[in-house]
């Protein structure tokens, strides 16, 4: 009740504030008018009493006298000289404002809002936030604040807070991450991306640093490769950097999400694009391979949707392939699908549980790819 008697009270307050220069209408010009010409009355006045006073001469009283005098008339001209005819109201604005108005916020409230959902303190929302991601962050940020050495906390936060483009708080929650639970190529790669991210794209040295030390726990870490191999091409070594773009694209499965990127790299520095022929699910046959040469980024693309899709299909038909589960997330978040990869992320907590080793590691590519995982649990 106390709630729709604010919104009355702000909604009065409104309307008057509005109806204010309507009201007022051209009796605010008038009183102006008449105001100006008492100013220059009293200015003639004024005149005589400095003339008897001998402070001006008789010369500068009449230049003065028909000044104020001209001045005097202009605005006498512009008074009516007939009585003037009633205002008429702005009626229609005045129901606009004071019936129109309330109704129309008042039905956008009911379309749009929730009437029915009671309100809610903020300590309320922060015990069960939900999946309102502002909440989340604010809990996360509150639970830190009050025990800064818990790492788990800041391995959530750190990829929430680098999605939202908060490069600073990400790279500080990173390495909290690091220090409290130890380097992994999760981290390290997070890391790295970090301060590329506030070195606007540039691997500098000691991004690549962390990244041969993510290299040093997980050599085949394709990630990490990839950006060792653009350090190399950001230096000024297009032959480095080219091999090193061909060794990951032989080495990668042939439905690898980030072969074009890798493939226009291998051309941008002078070499000619790679089909790779990896074992992994979903592999193209010898025609495919074949054809894929003589295909343009655009199509090159589409056959790799079609690889990945057809390696949900195998997982659908045999759904204890861990890596297949583990490439398939990863490979509709990079083809920017996040309600796919959510999706394969649920079915894949259902055949590996949140609580195992393998559960484990999905969860952390879903916070690394800032997935929801729904109904998981750390």
């Amino acid at each position: 009740m106390m709630f729709w008697i604010l919104v009355a009270t702000m909604t009065a307050a409104v309307a008057a504030f509005l109806l204010y220069p309507l009201l007022r209408g051209a009796k605010a010009a008038d009183d102006d008018r008449a105001g100006e010409a008492a100013v220059y009355r009293d200015q003639l006045r004024e005149l005589d009493r400095d003339l008897a006073g001998g402070l001006i001469s008789a010369d500068e009283a009449d230049y003065a006298r028909a000044e104020i005098g001209r001045r005097l008339i202009a605005v006498s001209a512009a008074e009516p000289k007939t009585e003037r005819k009633p205002v008429r109201p702005h009626r229609f604005s005045e129901a606009f404002v004071l019936l129109l108005l309330p109704v129309l916020g008042l039905c956008l409230y009911i379309t749009l809002g929730r009437p029915d959902v009671p309100s809610r303190p903020l300590a309320d929302r922060l015990a069960d936030p939900g999946n309102d991601m502002a909440m989340l962050i604010v809990k996360a940020e509150r639970h830190l604040a009050e025990d800064p050495e818990d790492g788990r906390g800041w391995d959530v936060l750190a990829p929430i807070y680098y999605n939202a483009m908060r490069i600073a708080d990400a790279e500080k929650a990173y390495r909290n991450a690091i220090r409290l639970l130890g380097p992994n190529p999760i981290r390290l790669d997070g890391l790295a991306e970090t301060l590329m991210a506030g070195a606007n794209g540039v691997v500098t040295e000691e991004t690549r640093k962390v990244l041969e030390q993510s290299l040093s726990l997980e050599p085949d870490n394709p990630r990490a490769r990839f950006y060792v191999a653009l350090s190399l091409e950001q230096a000024g070594q297009p032959g480095q950097a080219k091999a090193a773009f061909e060794a990951l694209a032989k080495e990668s499965p042939a439905d690898a999400p980030w072969l074009p990127l890798v493939n226009e790299h291998i051309a941008k520095n002078g070499g000619a694009p790679v089909v790779a022929d990896g074992k992994a699910p979903g592999n193209p046959t010898e025609e495919d391979v074949a054809a894929a040469q003589d295909m343009s980024s655009s199509e090159q693309q589409q056959m790799i949707r079609g690889m990945v899709e057809s390696l949900d299909a195998k997982l659908v038909a045999d759904p204890n392939n861990f890596e297949g589960w583990m490439r398939l997330v990863r490979s509709y978040a990079v083809l920017n699908d996040k309600d796919r990869a959510a999706s394969a992320l649920k079915r894949a907590l259902g055949a590996f549980p949140a609580d195992g080793e393998e559960g484990r590691q999905l969860m952390a590519l879903a916070r690394e790819l800032g997935i929801a995982a729904e109904g998981g649990t750390e």
